[in-house]
């Protein structure tokens, strides 16, 4: 009997024992076969989670940010312990003690499977495998994913120091209102950096990993304070906050950005516009990166914009835009409605009006809010306005506001449609005196300034609105400069040996080309015979720069045009030197400051310099070198040696006679009537056939800036001319540019000599000679300039074409002396020459 016992025990243990290691085998084949291919450990060593790219100020103040996923990375020793502490009572409370996955949790979680027949799963996932979840795995919840985690953490916990792995799931973890990771989570719901937040605070943070858009705290805001208090009483259950500090946490009313009770972060962001979306462009471009890397490398990108400049260059090109649209006298409206059955109550209208897809970004004089019109009568229409309550004044806009345009109210609006509107107030004291209808205007342009040395932009403004329309015009629209291209003529044909007295024929031409023939006119459509190169560009004479194209040869110049960036590939068409090729204000812009510094090259940047999420240094557009910046030897009040290397361009020489010429422009020609500034100010007016496109571009010693004006799809805007449209928009903003960054006389190159001419007949002068049509020229020392020798490019003068003299009598200046000489008229069509150099 004993023996049959001790043989049915024997058995039994044999098949325990079996049991056992085929169990072992099992499990040790289970965990092989979805083991062998998991990811490595080398993966989360290397992770880096899709972080926020930054884009500060000059200033330092942020102006912008790009995100597929808005998280902003901490390292886990800037994470405070009381947030730490939350989200560990809220979802491992044993993290610091297991080996990756909890098996008493596992046991609870697979006992309530079983017992409510599979209706109740819940997790019962550690952080360790959370973090394996979120990185490596695809988020399934199933029995092959569960045993996937568990390996994967039992892996990493070996390898990785559990505040590494509490630091890839506190940075990574979804948290709601599309804002990964605590830091983002903390800007997001209380506009707090983590080290502000209190312990009602962190907890809030800690509900959302369960179900991150369950628990909003004003839709969800029962179910978001049960939550929490269960958090803040596992937070005291493990020791981590006292009684006291209990009770004050349970007692928080849950204030957040979403209940209003902070102002949002992006309130104090200023809306994308076009100069942080172009930083965006060259970031892509100097880096190589794609546009989807960029919105998750968590770059932290210095611009090179002036917030105060580029409000200025804002506003001095809509004012300008929306002055030639409402002169237009016609009413367009946005085009959008609301329908009527939204405009039953004012939470039906406000909701809709919410929705509607529409610029918001405008400032000009006061912000421009949408609206929709509830009320059409015949002196007022009635409006209801986002944003504005019952607190502020009576949203009506009287007949007298649309005096400007053709019709009447019931002319031109209709129930629902939706507008903009802003409120009209004094200039005096900022009073509100009505609300008036706007309209974003039909015409378009840019503007962009830059400093001419170092090539920084500091404010571009490439349309009306960026939310009406994201084309920059500033660098992607092609559009022909005009008379704005001249001066690149001229710089070929001074450094060919021209001078700014040199005398050219402005009379009648026919070119022949492809069995057509084109008779190129100037604005005035007169002819005015022999004139200096001066009186050519300052009165931006076309016939004779034709002529000057063709003596200066058109291959030269299209050559002077690619060096300066101009173009890519000039064609070299006569018709090309009045400006018929295509390109953009940045191009432009960046070539007259190579005319402002003396010649130098100068690269446009909208970026001083990229830092990765590490802060280390990717970028830097200044590559200038300081050799003794850290010197300790450096005595005091002795500024640095910088030394640049940058490419020269054009002759010194070339770039000032050039820049005295173009200050004629603005002293005496075709500026002279909106350029009015207390610097030296050279530039050039810019005007196409029919005034399809109107430009102005300009410089003083230390900032160059242009402007160009013109319909998306080009067609006449009547009489519009560069000096009318964008020579005001520069005016005003050098006015506000030059206080700041100063301007002064332009530098003159040592090789200079001067010697009077006189600006009309281009006829030397006796040293000290006054006048009006007086004017100092710089020539280069020891050329012997020639005088009376007129160049008509080649072409035949047919005597049956009119011509109009500007200065038909002789004139008398002063000279130095004090006496009076006669000078005589222009150079005669006798002293023509067909060509050549001198």
């Amino acid at each position: 009997m004993l023996r049959f016992i001790l043989s049915f025990l024997g058995g039994i243990f044999s098949m325990l024992t079996l049991g056992l290691a085929m169990g072992a085998l099992t499990l040790g084949a289970i965990f092989y076969m979805y083991g062998r291919d998991l990811p490595t450990y080398e993966v989360l060593a290397n992770y880096t989670p899709k972080t926020i790219s930054r884009i500060y100020s000059s200033e330092g103040a942020i102006i912008d940010e790009f995100a597929t996923e808005r998280r902003l990375f901490s390292p886990a020793e800037e994470i405070p312990d009381i947030v730490k502490q939350a989200f560990i009572s809220a979802e491992d409370k044993n993290f610091y003690e297991h080996a990756g996955y909890d098996v008493r949790g596992i046991a609870s979680a697979l006992y309530e499977a079983v017992i409510s027949g599979g209706r109740e799963l819940r997790g019962a996932s550690t952080i360790t495998q959370q973090v394996m979840k979120n990185f490596l795995l695809d988020g399934s919840r199933t029995a092959e994913r569960k045993i996937q985690e568990i390996i994967l953490a039992a892996r990493i916990e070996q390898s990785m120091p559990k505040e590494r792995i509490l630091e890839l799931y506190l940075n990574e973890i979804d948290l709601g209102v599309r804002s990964y990771g605590v830091t983002a989570a903390a800007q997001s719901y209380f506009n707090k950096p983590l080290s502000e937040l209190t312990i009602a605070e962190a907890a809030f943070l800690a509900v959302h990993p369960k179900a991150p858009y369950s628990y909003h705290p004003v839709r969800q805001r029962e179910a978001a304070l049960e939550r929490r208090a269960f958090i803040l009483n596992e937070m005291f259950q493990n020791g981590f906050i006292t009684d006291d500090e209990l009770a004050e946490a349970l007692a928080d009313p849950l204030r957040t950005v979403q209940g209003g009770d902070f102002p949002s972060f992006r309130s104090t962001v200023p809306p994308r516009d076009y100069f942080s979306d172009q930083v965006r462009r060259q970031i892509v471009e100097e880096l190589g990166v794609d546009s989807n890397y960029f919105t998750t490398a968590g770059y932290s990108i210095r611009a090179t914009v002036d917030a105060e400049m580029q409000a200025a260059a804002s506003e001095a090109l809509r004012r300008a835009l929306e002055q030639f649209d409402r002169e237009r006298g016609r009413w367009r409206g946005t085009g959008l409605t609301i329908p009527a059955e939204d405009l039953a109550s004012e939470e039906s209208w406000r909701a809709a009006l919410d929705d509607i897809r529409i610029a918001r970004d405008i400032t000009l004089e006061n912000q421009w809010y949408p609206a929709v019109v509830l009320e059409v009568g015949e002196e007022q229409l009635r409006l209801g306005i986002e944003g504005i309550g019952e607190d502020e004044p009576d949203p009506v806009v009287p007949r007298r506001d649309i005096e400007w345009m053709r019709g009447g109210f019931a002319d031109n609006f209709t129930l629902g449609d939706v507008v903009h509107v802003r409120k009209m107030t004094a200039d005096s004291d900022g009073s509100f005196i009505r609300w008036t209808l706007r309209q974003v205007p039909e015409v378009q342009g840019a503007f962009m300034a830059m400093d001419v040395n170092t090539g920084r932009v500091i404010a571009m403004q490439g349309g009306f609105s960026f939310q009406y329309s994201q084309l920059n015009r500033a660098t992607q629209a092609y559009r022909q400069p005009g008379s704005s291209f001249k001066p690149f003529v001229y710089a070929a044909a001074l450094d060919s040996g021209y001078t700014p007295a040199t005398i050219v024929v402005d009379a009648p031409i026919e070119v022949r080309a492809g069995g057509e023939i084109w008779r190129p006119m100037n604005y005035s459509d007169r002819f005015y015979g022999p004139t200096p190169l001066r009186t050519g560009i300052e009165q931006s004479r076309n016939v004779m720069t034709v002529r000057l194209a063709q003596e200066v040869g058109m291959d030269v110049i299209a050559n002077y045009a690619e060096r300066f960036g101009v173009y890519d590939d000039m064609n070299p068409f006569l018709a090309a030197a009045l400006g018929s090729e295509e390109t953009t204000l940045f191009r432009m812009v960046a070539a007259y400051a190579m005319f402002a510094n003396g010649g130098e090259r100068v690269e446009p940047t909208l970026v001083d310099r990229v830092q990765d999420r590490y802060g280390a240094t990717v970028y830097r557009h200044d590559q200038r070198i300081c050799d003794d910046c850290d010197s300790v030897l450096l005595e005091a009040g002795r500024a640095p040696a910088i030394v640049s290397d940058r490419e020269r361009v054009m002759n010194a020489v070339t770039a000032y006679q050039l820049t005295s010429m173009m200050r004629g422009v603005v002293e005496r020609g075709t500026a002279r009537s909106s350029v009015n500034l207390p610097v030296p100010i050279a530039g050039k007016t810019g005007t196409t056939n029919d005034g399809k496109d109107v430009w102005f571009v300009g410089f003083s010693s230390n900032i160059v800036a242009g402007c160009y004006i013109g319909y998306d799809t080009p067609r006449s805007m009547g009489a519009a001319s560069g000096g009318g449209m964008c020579g005001p928009v520069f005016n005003s903003f050098m006015t506000q540019a030059i206080p700041k960054f100063g301007g002064g006389n332009f530098d003159v190159p040592a090789e200079c000599q001067f010697i009077n001419i006189d600006r009309f007949s281009g006829a030397r002068l006796p040293d000290g000679a006054s006048g009006d049509n007086v004017v100092a020229e710089c020539f280069r020392i020891g050329e012997d300039p020639v005088f009376g020798i007129a160049f008509d490019g080649g072409f035949a003068m047919a005597g049956d074409l009119p011509l109009f003299d500007e200065v038909r009598n002789a004139r008398e200046v002063t000279t130095s002396t004090g006496d009076t000489a006669t000078v005589g008229p222009q150079a005669t069509f006798g002293t023509l020459s067909s060509g050549g150099l001198y």
